[in-house]
């Protein structure tokens, strides 16, 4: 069944500007009507859902997520990931290419996508690999990976370190039309860091990761954007340099985007010294967001689900991204979902592997961090998971129009819930939110039509 009858909600299109109640026909599996006077063009025997009080919008888009497959199903299937993604109100995902092996041929670009073809639950758009191996020392074939279908290049969970390499990856993705995503790390200044170079790092004894280890690199993708005219996007940012030094670029017309994800904007280094510690340094606007009487989560000093790549940073940091999300200097939000078995975190902080979930909450906090505290309007907000991701990646997604796959997202951006991780559909359980009151839920996805998870039949 891929045709449906969306009545009473509150329509945002943010591609056309569309905000107004009212109602949303899919035939087919595409989008054939929204708006008033809908319900006469529907066929009489056309599955309802009522979505009155709730927000109908595109499907949410998140463009970066670790799917773990191949060759890492024990942390993460294309099957529980899409699951996960569903659950999360996310209709398309983008997985990135560190797989074991890495996604760096032709021959593995269609193992993914023939695996997603059988078990997803949303669509998967795949990126190929910058470099053979992820090794950072010579160029994947990137006009091959273009034919056999990936729409971006990445090598996301490493970055290329050597500047002619990343200036020629670069030439090439202009020529083959690609996206080009890029990690911003530089190894030497990074060193053995395992979180924040600060005030907590130097309490804890713990290896400092300094913020300038981002900025040179975002520094570097600026003059290369400049030099080749090709467009960079800077992923999972977390530094209150690396904003500025892309909104001073984009002043001046290079062509960078940015991206910001959910756990950098509500967390800080803070909560690596235990609940008390966050609650007491950073979490006041936060606790004020869980409803009276519900006990504020705790965890204890150097839980290693705080534990990511790159490092949760300062309070002054967190606000820098709160504000280039605002201001547009950060165009997209994505949730960096990196799956790990219980076992793998089950370790000293030191040698934990970096990476929490995320599908399941980027929604809600985003919702409770950025709408819910008068930073962005629920249009300005979608834009963000839904326009701009889609046109980074020159996906045909991302809007309401007549004739658009019927891809949408039904949330209540109001909904009250705990986040419970040992409820998640992902097969790894590393989120940092258990126990967290949130506010806003997705009650239902639809792709091409078609109900894939619902809360509720609203």
């Amino acid at each position: 069944m891929n045709s449906l009858l969306i009545t009473n909600g509150r329509l945002i299109d943010p591609a056309s500007g569309l905000d107004a109640t009212g109602d949303l026909l899919i035939l087919d599996g595409k989008i054939a009507a929204v708006g008033k006077d809908v319900r006469a063009k529907a066929p009489k025997e056309i599955e309802k859902l009522n979505a009155e009080g709730a927000v109908v919008c595109p499907g949410l888009i998140d463009s970066h997520v670790h799917l773990r497959e191949p060759g890492q199903s024990a942390k993460e299937s294309i099957g529980t990931g899409t699951l996960a993604a569903a659950r999360g109100g996310f209709t398309s995902v983008l997985c990135m290419p560190n797989t074991n092996p890495p996604i760096d041929n032709a021959a593995t670009v269609v193992l993914v996508r023939e695996k997603a073809g059988r078990d997803a639950l949303v669509n998967v758009f795949v990126t190929g690999a910058i470099t053979k191996g992820i090794a950072g020392e010579e160029l994947a074939p990137i006009g091959s990976l273009k034919n056999a279908g990936v729409v971006a290049i990445t090598d996301d969970g490493h970055c290329v370190q050597k500047n002619e390499i990343m200036r020629r990856a670069m030439e090439y993705a202009r020529m083959f039309d690609l996206p080009l995503l890029d990690h911003c790390q530089d190894y030497s200044l990074v060193s053995d860091g395992v979180m924040h170079e600060g005030y907590y790092s130097t309490e804890l004894g713990l290896s400092g990761w300094p913020a300038i280890g981002e900025e040179v690199i975002v520094a570097r993708n600026i003059l290369l954007a400049e030099l080749t005219g090709t467009h960079i996007h800077c992923q999972h940012l977390s530094s209150a340099n690396s904003v500025q030094l892309i909104r001073l670029a984009k002043g001046r017309g290079v062509p960078i985007s940015g991206e910001a994800c959910p756990h950098h904007f509500t967390l800080t280094d803070a909560a690596i010294a235990g609940s008390e510690e966050f609650w007491k340094e950073d979490g006041e606007i936060l606790a004020r967001e869980f409803p009276k009487g519900h006990p504020l989560p705790t965890w204890p000093k150097f839980d290693t689900n705080f534990k990511m790549n790159p490092p949760l940073r300062s309070q002054h940091d967190r606000e820098a991204l709160i504000e280039g999300l605002r201001d547009g200097a950060l165009e997209i939000i994505g949730s960096d979902h990196a799956p790990h078995s219980g076992f793998e975190k089950e370790v000293e902080f030191d040698y934990a592997p970096f990476g929490i979930t995320g599908l399941e909450t980027e929604l809600s906090l985003s919702l409770m961090r950025l709408y819910h505290t008068g930073k962005l309007t629920l249009p300005k907000l979608l834009d963000k998971l839904t326009v701009q991701p889609a046109k980074l990646l020159r996906i045909d997604k991302g809007t309401l129009d007549i004739g658009a796959d019927g891809d949408i997202t039904i949330f209540d951006p109001d909904r009250r819930w705990t986040y419970q991780r040992e409820q998640t559909a992902s097969k790894s359980q590393n989120s940092p939110f258990h126990g967290w009151a949130m506010r806003g839920k997705a009650l239902v996805t639809i792709v091409a039509g078609k109900i894939v998870w619902h809360e509720v039949i609203i």
